[in-house]
């Protein structure tokens, strides 16, 4: 009887398991929840305190002030929650061929004809009218060709809002930021995330993609479009498991 419920619970969890893209049909992808993510713990976290009681009595008095909302203050990003604009602008191209060829061949032959007339007597002796006088003879040769190509073009210009999340013992900055646009039933998503240098901020507060050391960049989407164009799961489970 445990057996029985225990493959009906296993059943009943695989057709869940295959009936949840069902879920989706007629409606459009639902966007990541926002309060689930690092940035926006970021943004929610208080800052630490800038200056002491004192030090901001002698702001207060002075007419200089080089806080960030000052006239002539540094706006650029520096601390967790704050925010800065990630302009990638990608344009590569690689193309890359090479031609490999080799060949060897190669003969070798040994005979004995005259020793003394050794040869001679063992030819008398051998059946079939075999001879040891011919010696041996052996050739060889080998011939091997291949080619390879490759050919790559990316151009992509995108500007995407991101927060700084972690500020590390060195100083460097840790960036995340993350773009959903959905139009009609299909959501396009842009990931970015990487580490940079405070000084590497513009006094735009915009940094370039080629300055995020580890730049993880993902622009891609999901919805009917990109449902259609990936192969069904039973073509990919066949695919993984055929032998051949």
């Amino acid at each position: 009887m445990g057996r029985n419920r225990w493959i009906c619970h296993a059943g009943a969890a695989l057709l869940l398991a295959a009936c949840q893209p069902l879920s989706e049909v007629g409606r459009a992808p639902e966007f990541s929840p926002p309060e689930k993510t690092v940035e926006h713990a970021a943004l929610y976290r208080l800052p630490m305190p800038e200056t002491t009681s004192a030090t901001r009595a002698v702001d207060h008095a002075s007419l200089w002030s080089a806080n960030q909302r000052s006239l002539l203050g540094d706006r650029r990003a520096s601390r967790p929650g704050d925010i800065l604009t990630v302009v990638i602008e990608i344009n590569d191209s690689a193309e890359i061929s090479n031609n490999t060829a080799r060949g060897r061949s190669g003969s070798s032959s040994m005979g004995v004809p005259e020793f003394f007339g050794v040869p001679q007597a063992i030819d008398r002796r051998l059946p079939g009218g075999l001879s040891v006088g011919a010696g041996i003879e052996t050739g060889n040769s080998s011939d091997f060709s291949g080619s390879g190509s490759v050919r790559r073009n990316e151009q992509l210009t995108l500007r995407v809002a991101s927060t700084v999340v972690e500020r590390l013992p060195n100083g460097v900055l840790r960036i995340e930021g993350r773009q959903e646009v959905r139009v009609n039933h299909e959501l396009r998503e842009l990931l970015v995330t990487g580490h940079v240098r405070p000084e590497d901020i513009s006094r735009l507060n915009e940094i370039t993609y080629d300055k995020i050391a580890g730049a993880r960049i993902s622009y891609g989407g999901r919805g009917i479009i990109s449902t259609v164009q990936q192969p069904r799961w039973g073509e990919q489970i066949t695919e993984i498991l055929a032998p051949f």
